[in-house]
C-alpha cells in the first residue's frame, strides 16, 4: 500500500504546476501513492487539477486584500471566520485523509492545512518559489521538517538547518528547434520573435504597453506573440484586431512551441516563469507586478537582472519604455547573447525529482 499524501496550496498557476509537476513524480515513482489536493473555495487550481488526474478538495479561505475599496473592506472583514473555518475544515481533512506527509506550495489554502497537519506531528515540507518567501510559508517555517526553495535568494529568511534550495518545478516542455516552434505558431523564422507573458491572469501594464507600441514593434520587422490573459482579450481584440506579424492570444496551450520560438521573454516575475526561463535559458525583460505581497516578484527579477542574465523594468514606466527596450535588446545581438550566456550559467535544477528525493529520504 502505497504513502498517503496531501498537497495544499493554489491560487495562480505558478503555485497550482508546480504542485502537479511534484504529485506526477510522487506517481512516477510511487504509483500507489494516494494523493489529495487541497485548495481555495473558488480557486482556479478546483478547475485546473482534476484535469491531471488527481482529487481536490477546498476549504473557504482568502488573503488579505491590499487594495483599500468598500468590496475588499468588507472582504478582509470576513478574513478572521474564514481562517477559523478554514482550520476546522483542514484538521477534519487531515483526520479523514490521515497524511503520512503534507506539501505545502503557497497560497492560500496551504495555511491553515499546514497548521492543521504539523498540530497533529505530520512531517510538513514547504515549497517557496520566490525570492522573498510569502507570509504563509513564513507562518509555517517554524513547524515545518524541511522548506524546499526555488530562489537560493530566500534562504536568508528561514532556519538554515531546515533549506535546501532545489529550484521550482515547471511544466514539461517537448524538446523542440526553433524552427520547429515557429512552424507550429505560425510565425516566420527569418524574423525575431518576442513573446509576451503576463501570468495565468494576464497583466494590465503588459497590455497597455503593447497596445499603445505594437506598431513599433510590427515597423521595426520584429513578431509579437502577445498572451493577453483571457479577461481582458475580447476587449483588446476589438480595439486593436489582427496584424501580420502579430498574434494577440487570450491564453497560450502549447507553450514549448511558443518558448521555442521566441527570441526574447517579456514577462512577470513569478517564481515558476523565473524557473522556466532558467531551465530554457531564455532571455527576458521582466516586468515585476507590484500588487503582489511583500513586492516578492522585485526580488525574483532582481535575482536574475543583477547577474545580467535579465534586463529589468519597472512596472510604473513599463509604458513608456517597455517597447523602446524590447526593440533595443533584439536589435542588440551583443546584449542578447550576454543575457542567454548569463542565464545558460544558472544552475539547473531537476526541481520536481529533487523535491521527491527530499520528501521521501525524510519520510520514508
Amino acid at each position: 500500500m502505497g504513502k498517503r499524501i496531501i498537497i495544499s496550496g493554489g491560487g495562480t498557476g505558478g503555485h497550482i504546476f508546480p504542485a502537479v509537476s511534484i504529485a506526477q513524480e510522487i506517481r512516477r515513482r510511487e504509483p500507489g501513492a494516494e494523493i489529495l489536493f487541497v485548495g481555495a473555495k473558488g480557486g482556479m487550481e478546483l478547475s485546473v487539477v482534476p484535469k491531471y488526474g488527481f482529487p481536490i478538495e477546498s476549504v473557504w479561505i482568502s488573503g488579505i486584500h491590499r487594495q483599500l475599496n468598500v468590496k475588499n473592506i468588507g472582504r478582509n472583514l470576513l478574513f478572521p471566520l474564514k481562517l477559523i473555518v478554514s482550520l476546522i475544515q483542514s484538521a477534519a481533512i487531515v483526520r479523514r485523509f490521515r497524511p503520512d506527509l503534507v506539501v505545502g506550495v503557497g497560497g492560500f489554502a496551504s495555511g491553515p492545512l499546514g497548521r492543521a497537519a504539523s498540530g497533529k506531528g505530520i512531517p510538513l515540507f514547504l515549497c517557496e518559489q520566490n525570492a522573498y518567501p510569502g507570509l504563509v510559508n513564513r507562518w509555517l517555517a517554524k513547524n515545518a521538517t524541511r522548506i524546499l526553495l526555488g530562489n537560493e535568494d530566500a534562504a536568508r529568511y528561514f532556519p538554515q538547518d531546515k533549506t535546501i534550495v532545489t529550484g521550482n518545478p515547471i511544466r514539461s516542455f517537448e524538446t523542440m528547434s526553433r524552427e520547429q516552434g515557429c512552424k507550429i505558431m505560425g510565425l516566420d523564422p527569418s524574423k525575431p520573435v518576442v513573446l509576451s507573458l503576463g501570468g495565468s491572469l494576464g497583466a494590465l501594464r503588459l497590455n497597455h504597453a503593447w497596445e499603445a507600441g505594437y506598431q513599433q514593434i510590427l515597423d521595426a520587422n520584429i513578431q509579437l506573440v502577445w498572451q493577453s490573459g483571457r479577461r481582458y482579450f475580447d476587449n483588446l481584440s476589438a480595439r486593436v484586431g489582427q496584424h501580420a506579424g502579430m498574434q494577440l492570444l487570450p491564453f497560450i496551450d502549447n507553450m514549448a512551441a511558443a518558448y521555442a520560438a521566441a527570441d526574447l521573454v517579456v514577462s512577470r516575475a513569478g517564481g515558476s516563469t523565473i524557473s522556466e526561463l532558467i531551465a530554457l535559458s531564455k532571455p527576458s525583460i521582466l516586468v515585476p507586478s507590484p500588487n503582489v505581497s511583500e513586492d516578492h516578484q522585485t526580488k525574483n527579477a532582481l535575482s536574475l537582472s543583477e547577474k545580467a542574465a535579465a534586463v529589468l523594468v519597472k512596472d510604473a514606466d513599463a509604458e513608456a519604455s517597455l517597447v523602446k527596450e524590447t526593440i533595443r535588446v533584439l536589435t542588440n545581438e551583443s546584449e542578447l547573447s550576454h543575457l542567454i550566456t548569463n542565464i545558460n550559467g544558472m544552475d539547473k535544477h531537476q526541481a520536481a525529482e529533487e523535491i521527491v528525493d527530499e520528501l521521501f529520504r525524510n519520510t520514508y
